[in-house]
Order: structure tokens, then C-alpha cells, then sequence
């Protein structure tokens, strides 16, 4: 027999190197990815590939047994199982059930409002990366019996030791068991996971089927790429289903049969799967179901008396992303029932099909979501379906994904139709957990205290993501706001600014009208991003390196929208380059005069330690913003547990000790607005908008997508991280070692300036090249004080001072490369009918 790694490895040169189950374990297949383009395919899981669902329960409940095997009965009785959304879902069933007496919880990316959350964690190689911890009972991963962490391939380790760390700062315990039915990592990978179980004083054990290592020659992932690239471009249709000759009725041609739908009569009191919580109870009620559903599946699945095939028909069961648990244990039923079944289930990840015995991946089925899936719509993929011979599908899905697009002409039901004669649908309904009462505060225990979330929090929706919010990918960053995209907040920008300056509004409650650049603009962006995208990527390095050698565990990337947010996301992609570290990202904002939305702070309490944010800023100017920050965080003592410390890509004001740099030079993503900030406006905060349970509020401009270059501009400067890795690790050792206290010059600078211009208002004087643009595109500019022999890093701000009619005053002694001023006496006067020409009062 072919094995279905033949097709990647004679191309690439990939090759499993270990214990000989391998092969019989793993295929291999290639998916579009900058980092690995070969994809591990187990042929017992049951998730791309159809299998028996006796191999695949077995597998699971096979190493549950050696878990409780090593625990010992003691041990094993106090344990608690954790799997991973979504490919592992059911293999943490098949293992909790393997142990027997324990309880069960899986991560979910389906957000669940009033359920408190037990904590969370990313996942970057997966194209939905926030996995949440929903349990039912707060209680549930408290003990202090050991935690057994279920995965399907453990290959770097990073997911599973980021999960353990973040609990273990939570509930401690003394002993970990790591279960995954292969164990693919590295000798430096296996070293960490010993000096991890070391670090945080507990015992690490990991169970495996076998174990091994990918062997990657040299150009894979280009080869791979290319690959890719060249089978998308030309991939032929699927091929007609596998039928038997049957003798038609005369007539016209009929279209697929209608799906059937089954009642499953579902306990009532037993949940879908693990997403709450599961017990050894819920499995016991489940099995005592199962003969009764068994019975109604196989009526639907009988042939008619004219067609069919002799010895009863060839059945796939398949189920829907993370329900995997139900579909396994049903199709189990029907197999032991005598039926002959495969099981299967659909994914969100994307991976090239190839009709070729060698490969893992025959065909696939492209259809939307149908969830409604908290990070926005999307494609999703049921994988060797077609063609795979079957006679009818069991399709299991919750009652929240059987939608109309579940059922909609190019939905999974029709897509299945077209190439299977016989579809039943089987809707289990979801589980929605019962409230439990708090308890009174003044009775709640210290350690309640220090895990439950305040009460609004848990009601505070999961953060927006890409491509439903922004044009970043849903991995790169979590939007802690509200969409307002619907909402007309734009005002003239005259208007806004005698509003702001008579005290009538403040800036935050509306937004300017979005800065068109001409053609000569984009032009100077362009030139800029390709003069500096090197030492932007410099500046990356050192202040990511920074934050990592001064924060413990695994940092939490919060940056200050939307300025912050750029550079947050260069610096999770630092992170990852070079570390393989997947760190969290979010997005919050903070209003100068207003403080930081505490209601995102409530959020990022109650899936992360506060000790463990770090607020991102893409750079100081005279210092507010730290001021602002470090002030709200003061106010309360609700906060105290984060850091006011701000870390930024420049810092010329010399306001900050973690920094990319102290030098004032054009950052590119300071040119634009929200086309180079993921289409995201500035946020709004205003009381008709925002109420005191809401998340300060933003817009999308979906329709400013031609000009967009927010990923051109990620991508251009992550493409220089390895020319400029080696001076990093030579300037961060220098750097931390000086002295890197703030002498905030720039705000003494800041105030010099006001007093000699006549301005006597810190607040109109914004220092620095990305505050001066920010006044050239926002406000309405007074003047511009330019360092004398200021370059290239001034011609953007050159060119929009002559399209707005302010002048340029070259000055010595400026700390800045330039200092923008904003007009200080403005009426609607102070500018022409064409809104350009200013005039001094």
C-alpha cells in the first residue's frame, strides 16, 4: 500500500525519522503557510481523513489507560483532562474516558456571554487563534490532582507549555501529563520542556502512539511554496462520485435528494461535548441514549427497496469543526450496529487537495461558515469526502450551526448532496451552561478574589478580529472596541477644532474626514518605507528583545490603538520569527483627558495575569500618553496589578525605558491613517455611544480597501528581521545594559516652545515627526518648526505644509526633528474656503 506521504516527500525531500508506526500514523500534505508548508495528516484521528471510528475512539481511549496507568488510581481519580480546538476535541474525550473518573473540558473559539472565563491562550499556526477556557463549574480546574493536556501531534511544544504556564500561575499544581498521538519535536525542543518542568517546580510527563522528528532538507519551505502555488492555480474540478450502475426511471434528470433530517431524542442533560465541561455522568447518560439514536440513524440510512448497494450501504459520519465527541460516539454505535462507517469532521484549515494515492489530502469541499463564528465569516473544508465511495453521510452539527447557511445552495449540505446519493442531518443541541450564583463579595475567598472576573467582564464580548473588523489577519490582533462603522462621526476639520479649542467637545467624540493622499503622497510613503524599513526593523527587534528579557512568562502585547497597533503586531511577529513565540495580542484605547477603557482592562484581567501586559505605543512625543496611562492605572486600585511602563518603536521624547530607539525619524506608518493602521479609525469615545459597560468605540472603512497597504507595510519591514537580527542581539546587550531612565527632555522642550511661540498651551504643541504628520492630516496646523538640515525624513511633512498652506520655520537647538503647532487662537476664520490657508491672529 502507497503511503500517503510519498507524493510531499519524493517533491520536497520531507521524511518522518523514528519509530516505524510512524508512516502508518502520519501522511503528509501542504497547506500555504510562510513558516511550514508541509502538513502532518493523522490517519487516526478523524479529522481529515475518514477512518473507522473504532481506530479512532481506541486510539484515544488507549492512551487514557496509560495515563491512569502511570498516574496511578489515586491520582488519577483527582485529575482533570484538557483538549484543543478543534482537532483534538475528541481524542480529550476518548482520554478522559480512557482514565474514567475524570472530568473533561476543551477550548472553544466560540464565545459563550455570561460564562465566566477560566482563561485563554493563542495558537499562531492556527487561522483561528484564541482559544477560551468556558467551564460551567469555575471550580473545575482549581484542584490540585494533576492536569492532563490533550493534543494531536506535539511538535515545538509552544502551545501546550504557554497553556500550563498561564494556568499554573492560576491554579499551581505539582504534576503534569501531556498526551498527543505523536510526539514530533526536535532535541532542543524536548530540552525546554525539561528546564520548563524545572522552572515551575512541577513534574512533566508525556504519553505518545509514537515519536519522531520531520526531516527538512534544505529550500523546503520555498519548494514548498512554489508547490503550493502552482497546484491552486491550476487545481482540476473534483471527481464525479463513486456510484454503482443503477437503472433510471425514465424522466428528466433529477437534482440531489433533499437532505433527511433525523430526531436524535438527546438526553436533555447532557452537553454536546466538553466546551462547559464533561463527567464521567454526562458519558454514562450518553451511552444509555445511544441504542435509541443508533435506531433512528439506521432507519434513515436504510435504501429504498429499488436501489442500493447488496450488504447494506457505506457510511460516512461526519461532524462540524470542534463537535466531535457526539458524531465519534455515534458512528461507533452504527459500526457496532454492523453498519460499514468511516467518521470524519469538517475544519477551518485550509490545505491543497491532490488526487493522487501518495498524497493525504484526495479532495475537498469548500463551504461557508455556519455558526456565525465570532471572528466573522469564512470558508471552511470537509477533506476526502468526495470521491471517497460512500453511499450516505450522517452530517452531525449543534443546533447553533444548522442556519440557513447551513442549507443554502452552496452550504456543506448541498455540497455534500452533489456527491453522495443519500445526506441525513443530525442536530445535537447546543449546550448552554446554567447560571450559578456568585457569591456575596464581602464572602468571597481570597483565592476567588484573585481568578473570577468582575462581574461586567464576563459580559464583555471577545475582541473583533479580521477580516470582519480591520484588514489585519485574526491572528495578528484582538480589537478591544466596539464597531461604530455604522455610525456617521466624520466633521469638518475646522469644526472639530474650534469645537475642541472653545471647550464645547473634546476630540474623541468625532472623528476628521479620512486623509486622501494624492498620488505624489503615496509616492513618499512608498520611498520612505523602502529607505527605512530596516531600521524599523531594527527598532522592532530591540524593543521586543527588551520586553522579553524583562518579562517573565509569556508577555501580553496590548497596544494603544491604533498608532500602538502596527507596531504590536511587528513586534508578535518578532516574537515569532525569532523566538517561535506566540504571544497575545489586543488592541484598547486610551483618550488623552479621559484615561484607558477600563472595560477592556476588566477583559485583560480575566483572561490574562495583568502582570504579564505590555502596553505598545508606536512613540512619545512629549509624553501624555504615559502620563495619561500611568495615571488612570493609579486611580484605582482595581488596576493595580498592570504596569503603567509604555514600550515603543521610538522614543525622542526620552519619556519611556523600553524602546526601539530614541531617534526622531520618519516611522512610515505615522504618513497614513487607517490605511496603513488595518482601516481602523481613530476610537471614539462619547456617551451616546459609549456606555459605562462598553468598550470605547472605532470605525472600519471597508471601503478605503484599494488604498489599503497595512500588510504591505508589516510584511516589508518583517522581511528585513534577518538581515538585521545579528545587530540587534549586539545593540539590546548594550542597551540593557546602560542606563535607560527617561530625562523627559522632550516635555521640557514642549514647554520652552509654547512659552516662546505664545502659545501657552502644551496640549496644541505636538513634537516629533509622527505628531507633526498627525497635525498636517487632523487638526488645523499653525505652523512647522523643522531642525535645520532635516532631510528625507521631512519630505512628507514638506509636501503636506505646501498642500496646506502652512509654513515651514527651520529652527537650531530642537531635540526634535521637527515640532508640529496647532493654530492657538483658531475660529472658522482662520482658515479659507478652501480650508487650507491659515492666518495668525
Amino acid at each position: 500500500m502507497v503511503w500517503t506521504g510519498t507524493w510531499v516527500a519524493e517533491r520536497l525531500g520531507v521524511e518522518l525519522i523514528g519509530d516505524e508506526e510512524l508512516p502508518a500514523l502520519l501522511g503528509l500534505a501542504l497547506r500555504r503557510n510562510p513558516k511550514r508548508a508541509h502538513l502532518l495528516v493523522s490517519s487516526v484521528l478523524g479529522k481529515h481523513v475518514p477512518q473507522h471510528p473504532s481506530v479512532v475512539y481506541g486510539s484515544g481511549l488507549g492512551l487514557g489507560l496509560r495515563v491512569r496507568e502511570l498516574l496511578g488510581a489515586e491520582d488519577a481519580g483527582r485529575a482533570v483532562v484538557l483538549g484543543y480546538a478543534e482537532t483534538a476535541t475528541a481524542l480529550g474525550h476518548a482520554v478522559a474516558d480512557g482514565l474514567g473518573t475524570a472530568p473533561y473540558l476543551h477550548s472553544t473559539r466560540r464565545p459563550v456571554p455570561g460564562v465566566t472565563t477560566a482563561g485563554g491562550f493563542e495558537e499562531s499556526h492556527s487561522h483561528a487563534t484564541s482559544h477560551l477556557l468556558l467551564p460551567e463549574d469555575p471550580e473545575l480546574l482549581a484542584g490540585k490532582g494533576p492536569l492532563v493536556l490533550v493534543d494531536d501531534e506535539f511538535s515545538t511544544g509552544n502551545t501546550v507549555l504557554n497553556t500550563i504556564r498561564g494556568l499554573h500561575e492560576r491554579y499551581p499544581r505539582d504534576r503534569y501529563v501531556v498526551v498527543a498521538l505523536v510526539d514530533m519535536r526536535g532535541p532542543a525542543d524536548r530540552d525546554r520542556l525539561t528546564g520548563f518542568a524545572a522552572e515551575i517546580g512541577a513534574r512533566v510527563d508525556l504519553i505518545s502512539l509514537a515519536a519522531g522528528t520531520v526531516g527538512l532538507p534544505d529550500g523546503v519551505l520555498e519548494k514548498g511554496q512554489e508547490l503550493v502555488a502552482r497546484h491552486e492555480t491550476g487545481r482540476p474540478a473534483l471527481p464525479a462520485p463513486r456510484t454503482r450502475t443503477r437503472t433510471a426511471p425514465a424522466g428528466p434528470p433529477a437534482g440531489p435528494p433533499a437532505p433527511v433530517r433525523v430526531a436524535l431524542d438527546w438526553p436533555a442533560d447532557v452537553p454536546d461535548g466538553g466546551r462547559h465541561g464533561f463527567t464521567p455522568g454526562h458519558r454514562a447518560r450518553l451511552e444509555a441514549a445511544l441504542p435509541a439514536m443508533t435506531t433512528a440513524l439506521t432507519r434513515a440510512l436504510a435504501p429504498a427497496p429499488d436501489h442500493g448497494p447488496a450488504g447494506g450501504p457505506r457510511v460516512l459520519v461526519l461532524g462540524f469543526e470542534e463537535l466531535m465527541y457526539a458524531p465519534l460516539r455515534l458512528a461507533g454505535a452504527l459500526e457496532d450496529a454492523g453498519l460499514d462507517v468511516r467518521y470524519s469532521t469538517t475544519t477551518r484549515s485550509p490545505v491543497l487537495a491532490v488526487d493522487d494515492p501518495g498524497y493525504a489530502i484526495r479532495t475537498r469541499l469548500v463551504f461557508p461558515a455556519h455558526d456565525d463564528p465570532a471572528d466573522g465569516p469564512g470558508e471552511r473544508y470537509a477533506y476526502n469526502v468526495a470521491g471517497g465511495g460512500f453511499d450516505a453521510v450522517v452530517a452531525v452539527v449543534d443546533s447553533a450551526a444548522d442556519t440557513p447557511e447551513l442549507h443554502a445552495p452552496d452550504g456543506l449540505l448541498a455540497q455534500l448532496a452533489a456527491h453522495i446519493p443519500r445526506v441525513v442531518l443530525a442536530v445535537v443541541p447546543s449546550y448552554t451552561p446554567r447560571p450559578r450564583p456568585r457569591p456575596h463579595p464581602q464572602a468571597a475567598t481570597e483565592r476567588m478574589a484573585a481568578t473570577e472576573a468582575p462581574e461586567r467582564s464576563s459580559m464583555l464580548p471577545e475582541p473583533l478580529r479580521g477580516p470582519a473588523f480591520s484588514s489585519y489577519a485574526p491572528e495578528e490582533v484582538g480589537w478591544l472596541l466596539q464597531d461604530l462603522s455604522d455610525v456617521e462621526l466624520e466633521a469638518p476639520t475646522e469644526e472639530r477644532e474650534e469645537a475642541i479649542q472653545r471647550g464645547g467637545a473634546h476630540y474623541a467624540e468625532s472623528l476628521p474626514v479620512e486623509y486622501q493622499p494624492s498620488a505624489r503622497y503615496q509616492e513618499l510613503f512608498h520611498s520612505a518605507l523602502d529607505a527605512s524599513a530596516d531600521r524599523i526593523a531594527h527598532a522592532v527587534g530591540i524593543v521586543t528583545e527588551t520586553v522579553l528579557a524583562e518579562k517573565s512568562g509569556r508577555p501580553v502585547l496590548v497596544s494603544l490603538a491604533r498608532a500602538g497597533t502596527p507596531v504590536g503586531v511587528l513586534m508578535r511577529r518578532w516574537a515569532r520569527h525569532r523566538h517561535g513565540l506566540d504571544l497575545p495580542h489586543y488592541a484598547v484605547s486610551i483618550v488623552r483627558g479621559r484615561g484607558i477603557d477600563a472595560n477592556a482592562l476588566r477583559w485583560l484581567a480575566a483572561h490574562h495575569d495583568p502582570a504579564d501586559v505590555v502596553f505598545v505605543d508606536g512613540w512619545t512625543g512629549k509624553g501624555a500618553i504615559t502620563r495619561e496611562l500611568a495615571a488612570a492605572l493609579r486611580e484605582s486600585d482595581e488596576f493595580a496589578g498592570f504596569d503603567p511602563e509604555i514600550a515603543v518603536l521610538a522614543d525622542p521624547g526620552s519619556c519611556v525605558r523600553t524602546y526601539g530607539t530614541r531617534e526622531d525619524f520618519l516611522i512610515p506608518s505615522a504618513c497614513l491613517n487607517s490605511t496603513v493602521s488595518g482601516l481602523i479609525s481613530r476610537t471614539v469615545l462619547r456617551s451616546d455611544l459609549v456606555g459605562p459597560d462598553d468598550f470605547h468605540g472605532a470605525k472600519f472603512y471597508r471601503e478605503l480597501e484599494g488604498a489599503d497597504v497595512s500588510v504591505a507595510f508589516l510584511d516589508a519591514v518583517e522581511a528585513c528581521f534577518d538581515e538585521v537580527a545579528d545587530t540587534v542581539d549586539t545593540d539590546v546587550k548594550d542597551l540593557l545594559a546602560g542606563d535607560r531612565t527617561p530625562t523627559w527632555e522632550g516635555w521640557a522642550a514642549v514647554e520652552r516652545i509654547s512659552e516662546e511661540y505664545g502659545i501657552h498651551d502644551v496640549n496644541l504643541v505636538k513634537p516629533g515627526v509622527g505628531e507633526t504628520t498627525r497635525v498636517l492630516l487632523r487638526r488645523v496646523p499653525w505652523k512647522i518648526l523643522a531642525k535645520r538640515g532635516a532631510g528625507a525624513d521631512l519630505a512628507h511633512v514638506r509636501l503636506l505644509a505646501e498642500q496646506r498652506g502652512v509654513p515651514v520655520e527651520e529652527v537650531d537647538d530642537l531635540p526634535y526633528t521637527c515640532v508640529g503647532l496647532i493654530h492657538p487662537q483658531y475660529t472658522r476664520g482662520a482658515t479659507g474656503a478652501d480650508g487650507k490657508a491659515v492666518v495668525s491672529r
